[in-house]
């Protein structure tokens, strides 16, 4: 994915996006068609430093699948490498039906898809169910490079493979290469990740306008957030409600959850200005049993796709 930089004269309040809004790190913040209806939402966005693809309706000079796949196994390589830990297959303690994520040729998809663990031979061959995406089996060809990414334990793991073998009889299923190496890293007990997710706030212990906020989401864990503000949210101790979207396994989620106020603090800046960022260190409340799975897949879903991205 090629991306350009937008500016406040690229996005128009309460007209409809004409493409997806992506940050710098390809996360996507806004999808085609939604609206910004005010200027302090307008002024988040812009907070983000966003951008939209290149290649959306106009980019016609795209590089060549061999560009694009040696360049993913670059970064891959190049990730792997940061996190300096070599394990064995059997370390990851993978069962029949676990979930894995694969990453296609470049060529194929951008995207990455959810599939499971059928078996495995050690030093032979891994075996998964082929995936699909809008109902339709993925166009993968034998002898393509995949990457595959897992989460076991406290660890999270990431190898290269090549497809060996498209089998349809009985029933569809990939056969893979068995990995020379397996790169990971171990996660703490209570992960946090870096991100940026655009929310909004409303602050139950105020009445009227001045209660509702607009805000980004810099990194989450599952008990907690930090959330960046242009004006203080409320005072320490206040309860909020938030909302926002997140994107997981190719759907989006919308969550609404409370929060207590724990830390206020504020971006350094010359005497007498106002601070660029004020930084709110969040508490959440009473998690629902659904919303603390969405929360804690997204989360894992960043430790695998980027762990240098871990708080």
């Amino acid at each position: 994915m090629r991306l350009i930089p937008l500016n406040k004269n690229d996005l128009s309040l309460g007209a409809p996006l004409p493409w997806p809004i992506f940050d710098q790190d390809s996360r996507q913040l806004m999808g085609a068609g939604e609206t910004i209806a005010t200027e302090d939402q307008l002024q988040t966005l812009l907070d983000c430093e966003p951008f939209r693809e290149l290649a959306w309706k106009e980019d016609s000079n795209t590089e060549s699948a061999d560009d694009q796949e040696a360049a993913q196994l670059a970064a891959l390589e190049k990730e792997l490498a940061a996190q300096e830990n070599t394990f064995q297959f059997s370390d990851m303690r993978l069962k029949v039906g676990d979930r894995l994520q694969l990453q296609p040729p470049a060529q194929v998809s951008q995207e990455r898809f959810i599939v499971k663990l059928i078996g495995y031979l050690e030093n032979s061959s891994v075996l998964i169910t082929t995936p699909y995406h809008d109902g339709l089996r993925l166009p993968l060809r034998e002898g393509e490079k995949i990457i595959i990414r897992a989460f076991s334990g406290q660890n999270a793991f990431g190898f290269s493979s090549t497809l060996e073998k498209i089998c349809k009889l009985p029933f569809e299923y990939l056969h893979l290469s068995f990995p020379t190496t397996v790169q990971g890293m171990v996660v703490r007990k209570s992960p946090r990740v870096r991100i940026k997710i655009i929310a909004s706030i409303i602050n139950q212990d105020r009445e009227g306008e001045e209660s509702t906020f607009s805000g980004i989401i810099s990194n989450l864990s599952i008990s907690g957030a930090l959330l960046n503000a242009r004006h203080p949210l409320g005072e320490q101790g206040d309860r909020l409600k938030i909302a926002f979207r997140v994107h997981l396994h190719q759907v989006d989620t919308y969550l609404t959850t409370e929060a207590v106020i724990r830390t206020i603090f504020s971006d350094a800046a010359p005497e007498g200005a106002v601070p660029a960022q004020i930084h709110h260190g969040l508490e959440f409340q009473q998690l629902s049993p659904n919303d603390r799975m969405v929360l804690q897949s997204l989360i894992y879903q960043h430790i695998i796709e980027s762990p240098h991205n871990i708080a």
